[in-house]
């Protein structure tokens, strides 16, 4: 009786995590849309990559773990869901961190809103 009652509480802590994960992809979709420069709209694209990718596969992760349907792949599966988050987390700040300075270094993009610039060679 306890473990059912444990089964379904991760199946909707599961599922209301990818719920809030498509939350957070239409926040990020209509940032991309609304923000104005390069730099605002690389920070929504960062938080869609980490709110909208790797919150769903950890909720995947715990729906795939009490799923009677996938058999003796269930922890596998759940192994690479998170694995693949967790790789989501790492990379995703990262990348768009590296994205954003080669952009500043070359003057691909406009500064006009910074008041005080510290990336700016002395």
């Amino acid at each position: 009786m306890i473990g059912l009652l444990i089964d379904m509480i991760i199946l909707y802590l599961g599922a209301a995590m990818v719920a809030v994960g498509a939350v957070y992809d239409v926040i990020a979709g209509i940032g991309m849309l609304r923000l104005p420069n390069f730099y605002t709209r690389l920070h929504a694209a960062t938080i869609g990559a980490v709110g909208g990718a790797a919150l769903p596969l950890f909720g995947t992760g715990l729906i795939a773990l009490v799923s009677d349907q996938l058999g003796p792949y269930r922890v596998s599966a759940a192994v690479l869901c998170f694995l693949a988050g967790i790789a989501i987390l790492l990379s995703a700040p990262t990348g768009s961190h590296i994205l954003g300075k080669a952009a500043y270094r070359a003057g691909a993009s406009d500064r006009e809103p910074c008041v005080v610039d510290m990336g700016e060679e002395r």
